[in-house]
Order: structure tokens, then C-alpha cells, then sequence
């Protein structure tokens, strides 16, 4: 038989205590002898004790009794008399039987529970009440070794006591094992309902018992914190969270607005940039077409296809009449079938009038030099605007072919016309000189209107075994862009030699040398004479090909102002670049084929 230890009441079997215990203690209503809590049932107040008033000093006569340090501390005999009560109350030690045994707690633990401190009471306590699967198990304090151990709470498995229950008694202390109380459902422990699980219950907690949850009890300073979802800081007011977490979305919304703006700016610098190398890139294509056209490299045709296109619209201008028409493309024709030219655009005597110009007139001249009679060849309809270069060739090869040193080695050929010499230029190539220029005209040159240069001029002479040389006077020697260097060379060049000692004799020095090929950026011309004045000043004389008046001077008396079409002074020499061909001979077949396969470019000689 057993007797209830909590009210007194004996004379019970295991299962009439079980009942006696579950019914009369277990449902009834507690109230904290220390606080102020009430309304709770026996397992909550255990677990209230331990976990609020966990300060309890063992006393001399073994007897458990608590103390506790608080502000404001209780009268010591009220103190001592609620404990004696609860005493009574809290000797019982539930045990577990059949295998089960009560887990005592540890030295560690015991000396963590009586360093727990009052402002850590309320969170141990909601802690303990929201854990919804850790067991709650009941365990009585006692004195270990002279320390006191506070009751711990654990959540049982089941609901039913064990079925042995003992009682041991030793030095006149009285340890009483209590049977383990298992309940089959959590229970909250604020208003009693029973919940089906624990998730369920802490649902019920967080919803009806918010405020005894978020209200700190007394003697407990702790005050809930609100953590930033956003960043690492803390707030005490939800209302201040909130405000804060607006900043941050306020800020998330200026950013992604700042990014639409850069993306947008990104975008139109992307289009600006897209459109400026569409225009860019349509100018340059113009420009290189212009050029195309302006060198001939536009397949629109070469001399035979420009000069019978001219003279059609000639005849639809009525500037020719249809028998001219008929007549003048029948010559063309024949002459591109000789391949020579046919004279419509030459002029002679030019050096020999000079020279008597020279003997008779010019009082400011202190000394003169002329090349070896050349005919002059100006632009026709069927070259008009890139054939330049072709007809200062024929000037320089008519002077040629009229000296005994050359006339013998060019086998007396005629004076070729533009398609001649682009045929002539052409074989040149193929026999391998100027490689580096024959890429750059893909090889061809008939039917183009393409610009030939110093180069061109340099080859063709060198395939004829005529020796000559480039010399590149590549920038300016002189204040305001001159080219005193030139000129200087010019004068070099005609005053040495056998015509050397003529300078005692007359103040006309008529030369046996070839004129003097001269090419600049866009046009090119031939030099036949230059001039020294009595100031020092040197002028040189010019063949244009552009000019189609150089008969008048041959009808008319030459003066200073007819003069003026070949005269150019160091000033009005202003390109920034000029190359010259000059001829001093002719080569043997092995310095031709040493010259074969050299660039004209790397033969030039370039002179500072």
C-alpha cells in the first residue's frame, strides 16, 4: 500500500495512487510562492521555480530551502515558511520504472543552474513552454556533494506511471522516488487547451498568448529585439523596423531606376556609337570611290571608252558636227591600231623659241639653262583628268628619241599613245620590275584610267635600258614650306657636266640632257630649264601637260607675261612632297636585270 507524500492520504494501491496523483495534484491550480504567477498547473510551477528562481542554497540540517537575490528582498520568515510549504510539496522524485530510469543532473548542470541569472528566467521559461517535441521530465533537487541541484523539466513519451515505485531511506534523510508523469498530448501552459501537436500548440501560443509572451515579467529587463531581414542592424520597435526596411526598399527601387537609367544610357551611347561608324564608314566609302574615280580604278572604262563617250556628248552639245564626229573616231581608232600617237595634242620648237627668247630679252636673267628640244603634250578628250603622267612619258621620250646617245638603243620607235604606254608599262611587269607596283594595279592597266606615278615612269625607262633615277625630296627644306633643295638640285644637275664650260661663253646654256620628270600629289609635270636671277633667286622652267595653250607662244611674241605659264618660283612650290625622275644614260643588260626585281621605292633617293 502507498501514501501520498503531497496531501497525506494513505492506503493506496500502485494504480489508486496513480489515479489519486493524476486527478488531486496533477490538474489542480499552483501559485509561485515567490512571485506573483499563478493559475498554473504543479509540473508549470516546477518548471517556473527552476527556471525563474533557481537560487536556492542548501541548508545545514539537509533540508532544501531557496533564496532568493532579487531587488527587494523578502522577509526572511515569510521566505522560510512559504518554503517549508512548497517543501512539502516538492518531495516526491518522479522515477521512471521498468528499465527507465531517473537521470540525475549533473555537477556541470547544477553549477549552471545556480549561475543562471533572474533576467534569463523569462526566456529559459518561454523557451521550455514552445518546445514542442524535447522531452519534460520532472527530476527533484537535491544536495550533491554539498551543492544544490535544481529541477530540471522534460517532456515524457507517455502518459502512464511506471509500475514500480520505490521509497529508500538513509542517515535520517528520506528520499522519495515519484512516479514519471507522461501525458499523451502537449498541453498549454497558459490556458490549459490540449492540442494534437506540438506544432499546433505553439501555433495556439504565438496567437492567443502573444502578449504574455512579449511582455517581460518582473524582475526580467530582457527586451525583444527586432533584427533587419535586410541588413545586420537591431531595433526595438517593430515601427522603427518597419520604417527602416522602407528606406531599404526605397533605395532597392532608386538603384533599379538608376540601373534602367545607365541601361538606357548604355543603349542610346550604343546607337550614337552604332550610327557615327555607319557614318563613318559611308563617308569612307564615298571618299574611296571618289578616289577610284579621280586614279581611274572605277572600271568605267580607259581612253578609248572616255574620249568616244566625249565626243558624243561633244555632238549632242553641238560643239561637233556628225562628219567630224565620224571622222575623228576613225582616226582614234587607227591609232589605237598602231599604237601610236596621233599628234592632235603636240607642240614643237618650244626650247628652240626659248632660246631665242633668252638671247634677245630678259635683262633680270643672269643665267639660263634649257634641256634638249622636247615636244610638248597636253591632255586629249580621252585622257582629260588622269592622264598626266602618260604625257610627260611622252614628253621625256620625244627629247629621247631625238638625241644620237638614246635614238639608237629605242630603235627608233615612235611616240606611243596612252594605251601604248599602258600596254609598255604592263610588259615591264610581267618581266618582273616594280613588283610592289604591279600588285598594286592588279597587273593591269589597259582599259583603266588609273594615275601612273614616278614609279611607273622609273620602271618603264629601266625596261627600256634607259638609266635613270628617283630622287625623293619627301618634306620641306625651307621657310613657308619651300623646297630650296629642289630647285638646288635642278641647278646641280644642269650645270654639271661637258656643257660645264659654257658658262664663260653665254648666259643661254642649251643643254644636250633629257628634261627632268616631276611628280607631286595629284598631278605631275616636266621640268626643261631653270633660271638664276641677278638677285640669287633660282626659277624653274615647266611643261604642264594641263595647259592647252603652249601654241600661242610659238604665233605670238614671247614676253614676260607669256612667261608666266612656265615659270614657277620657290613660292608657288608648296607640296609637301615632290619626287623627280632624271635621265643620265643608258644600262647594260646586266645592270638591267640587276635592277629587275628591286623596288623602285627602295632605288629612290631621298634627299632631306
Amino acid at each position: 500500500m502507498f501514501t501520498c507524500d503531497i496531501c497525506g492520504q494513505g492506503g493506496l494501491s500502485e494504480p489508486d495512487m496513480r489515479t489519486h496523483i493524476l486527478i488531486m495534484h496533477e490538474e489542480n491550480e499552483y501559485s509561485c510562492p515567490m512571485c506573483n504567477l499563478s493559475g498554473i498547473s504543479y509540473n508549470e510551477l516546477m518548471f517556473h521555480i527552476e527556471t525563474s528562481h533557481s537560487e536556492v542554497k542548501p541548508v545545514d540540517d539537509n533540508r532544501t530551502m531557496y533564496s532568493i537575490e532579487q531587488e527587494g528582498v523578502l522577509d526572511s520568515s515569510l521566505q522560510t515558511s512559504r518554503l517549508t510549504d512548497l517543501k512539502h510539496k516538492t518531495t516526491l522524485e518522479p522515477q521512471e520504472f521498468g528499465g527507465d530510469r531517473m537521470e540525475k543532473p549533473k555537477p556541470e548542470q547544477l553549477q549552471m543552474s545556480h549561475s543562471a541569472s533572474p533576467s534569463d528566467c523569462e526566456r529559459t521559461f518561454r523557451q521550455n513552454v514552445k518546445t514542442k517535441s524535447e522531452p519534460k521530465r520532472l527530476i527533484q533537487s537535491e544536495s550533491v556533494n554539498g551543492h544544490f541541484s535544481g529541477k530540471v523539466w522534460r517532456q515524457p513519451e507517455q502518459t502512464l506511471f511506471d509500475k514500480n515505485r520505490r521509497e529508500t531511506k538513509s542517515n535520517g534523510l528520506c528520499s522519495t522516488s515519484e512516479e514519471s508523469m507522461k501525458f499523451d498530448t502537449p498541453e498549454c501552459p497558459f490556458c490549459g487547451l490540449i492540442g494534437n501537436a506540438g506544432e499546433d500548440l505553439s501555433e495556439h501560443v504565438k496567437s492567443k498568448h502573444a502578449e504574455i509572451l512579449e511582455t517581460p515579467q518582473k524582475g526580467c529587463g530582457k527586451q525583444r529585439l527586432y533584427p533587419c531581414p535586410m541588413c545586420k542592424l537591431v531595433f526595438v520597435s517593430c515601427q522603427i523596423l518597419q520604417e527602416h526596411v522602407e528606406l531599404h526598399l526605397a533605395e532597392s527601387r532608386a538603384e533599379e531606376c538608376a540601373l534602367a537609367d545607365r541601361q538606357l544610357a548604355q543603349k542610346l551611347q550604343e546607337d550614337e556609337e552604332m550610327q557615327r561608324k555607319a557614318i563613318e564608314t559611308k563617308r569612307e566609302q564615298d571618299e574611296f570611290q571618289k578616289l577610284q574615280r579621280q586614279y581611274g580604278l572605277d572600271n568605267h572604262g580607259g581612253y578609248k571608252q572616255q574620249i568616244m563617250r566625249n565626243m558624243e556628248r561633244a555632238v549632242a552639245q553641238g560643239q561637233m558636227n556628225p562628219a567630224e564626229y565620224h571622222r575623228r573616231r576613225a582616226e582614234v581608232m587607227e591609232t589605237l591600231a598602231l599604237g601610236e600617237d596621233d599628234g592632235t595634242t603636240r607642240t614643237s620648237g618650244l626650247i628652240k623659241m626659248l632660246n631665242q627668247h633668252y638671247q634677245k630679252n630678259g635683262a633680270e636673267i643672269r643665267h639660263v639653262i634649257l634641256c634638249a628640244e622636247t615636244d610638248h603634250y597636253h591632255a586629249s578628250l580621252g585622257d582629260k583628268g588622269w592622264g598626266c603622267g602618260y604625257r610627260n612619258f611622252q614628253m621625256l621620250l620625244s627629247s629621247l628619241i631625238k638625241m644620237e646617245e638614246y635614238k639608237h638603243d629605242l630603235h627608233d620607235i615612235a611616240i606611243p599613245c596612252i594605251p601604248k604606254i599602258q600596254s609598255m608599262i604592263e610588259e615591264a611587269w610581267k618581266d618582273g620590275f616594280d613588283p610592289q607596283g604591279a600588285a598594286h594595279f592588279k597587273n593591269k592597266l589597259q582599259g583603266t584610267r588609273a594615275w601612273i606615278g614616278a614609279t611607273e615612269i622609273y620602271s618603264l625607262l629601266t625596261f627600256l635600258r634607259i638609266k635613270c633615277q628617283i630622287v625623293d625630296f619627301h618634306s620641306p627644306t625651307g621657310p613657308s614650306d619651300t623646297h630650296p633643295r629642289l630647285f638646288e638640285w635642278i641647278w646641280q644637275f644642269y650645270s654639271s657636266g661637258r656643257d660645264a664650260g659654257l658658262w664663260l661663253q653665254s648666259k643661254v646654256i642649251w643643254t644636250s640632257k633629257p628634261p627632268i620628270y616631276l611628280q607631286h600629289q595629284g598631278h605631275s609635270r616636266t621640268i626643261i630649264g631653270i633660271e638664276e636671277r641677278k638677285n640669287g633667286t633660282l626659277c624653274l622652267l615647266i611643261f604642264d601637260p594641263g595647259n592647252q595653250e603652249m601654241q600661242k607662244l610659238l604665233h605670238h611674241d614671247v614676253t614676260a607675261v607669256n612667261l608666266k605659264m612656265l615659270r614657277r618660283f620657290l613660292g608657288s612650290m608648296k607640296h609637301k612632297q615632290y619626287q623627280i625622275v632624271a635621265v643620265n644614260g643608258l644600262l647594260t643588260v646586266e645592270e638591267k636585270n640587276a635592277r629587275k626585281h628591286a623596288s623602285a621605292v627602295l632605288t629612290a633617293e631621298k634627299v632631306p
